[in-house]
């Protein structure tokens, strides 16, 4: 097997299990838009409903998930660039 074959399926493999999570994750969408308060209680706790808790208790992998498929595209297309730039024969 050839290299653009086995990058092919491991993007076709990304791409299908961030489609999957993101179809079977219950967003919990509300007709109306409601605050979210950011700020810990007097004890240092945070709430549960606080913008905080959410991003980093509630979406915590989703957003791990996020961050490891952005860097993935940011290598691959140095990558990208710097193959680019080693083929130019303009000189």
């Amino acid at each position: 097997m050839n290299k653009k074959f086995i990058g092919a399926s491991i993007a076709v493999l990304v791409v299908v299990a961030m489609g999957a999570a993101v179809l079977t994750y219950d967003w919990g969408f509300n007709d109306e838009p409601q605050a979210i308060p950011f700020e810990p209680a007097d004890d240092g706790t945070l709430s549960t409903d606080s913008l905080n808790y959410q991003l980093f208790e509630e979406y915590g992998a989703l957003l791990l998930a996020l961050g490891v498929l952005m860097f993935g595209a940011l290598i691959g297309a140095s990558c990208v660039a710097r193959e680019e730039a080693d083929e130019d024969d303009s000189d």
